[in-house]
């Protein structure tokens, strides 16, 4: 995929996540009179740890016993629509690094090794209100920017893109479910969240290599 293809999928990304970002706004005036429809959206902003590891399929099960998870921020942003009290959608953009380790002896590169993705992620939630509590789900595409592995003790080192079986894939998508704790204040609406990813897409040309990361999130929101 060229550069310019590549350009242009980010672009679409960011411009999904502002159109439905733009509806929420327009939607925010407006009067309802039946109580289980609300104008609420919120906007928030995302920074948050996340522990993610990589997942090398059935065919590499011999990997299992070496596999260790590594701490990835997370930082961007959040918004949600609420249709009604008891449904909402939630868009989100934010960067987030990503990856996995290999201990020592392990059958892939024999040192140990840590392999660590900076990406740019988009989900979109369906959200089910259910009073303080809320159930979410829904698909996420990510963009790989860079990646760099370390084996042993030399030093990180930049991986390739390009279409050979040591490199990686830009593109993943997968999906996110989870749930969380809400409660509103006068102005504010604050949210501990937590959401596991599953990786659908092989990112990796040479074996398979799916992402999976768990996210504990503390987000405080401004409630319109």
């Amino acid at each position: 995929m060229n550069k310019k293809i590549q350009t242009a999928l980010v672009a679409g990304m960011i411009f999904l996540c502002a159109n439905t970002f733009g509806q929420s706004v327009e939607l925010a005036p407006e009067k309802r009179h039946d109580a289980a429809i609300t104008s609420h959206y919120h906007f928030g902003f995302l920074i948050n740890v996340a522990s993610t590891s990589l997942n090398y399929g059935g065919s590499n099960s011999a990997f299992t016993d070496y596999k260790k998870s590594i701490n990835g921020l997370q930082i961007g942003a959040s918004f949600q629509n609420d249709f009604t009290t008891k449904f909402s959608l939630v868009s989100e953009l934010y960067f987030m690094m990503k990856g996995g380790k290999l201990k020592a002896d392990n059958p892939l590169t024999t040192q140990k090794s840590t392999l660590r993705f900076y990406t740019i992620e988009t989900p979109l939630l369906a959200r089910f209100n259910l009073g303080p509590v809320y159930l979410n789900a829904g698909p996420s595409i990510a963009y790989n920017l860079f990646a760099t592995r370390k084996i042993g003790d030399e030093s990180s080192r930049s991986i390739s893109f390009k279409q050979s079986v040591e490199s990686f894939k830009r593109w993943d998508a997968g999906i996110q479910m989870g749930g969380g704790y809400k409660f509103n204040t006068k102005q504010n609406s604050v949210v501990i969240d937590i959401r596991y990813t599953y990786g659908l897409s092989n990112i990796s040309y040479g074996q398979e290599m799916y992402n999976r990361n768990v996210n504990i999130g503390f987000h405080i929101s401004r409630l319109r």
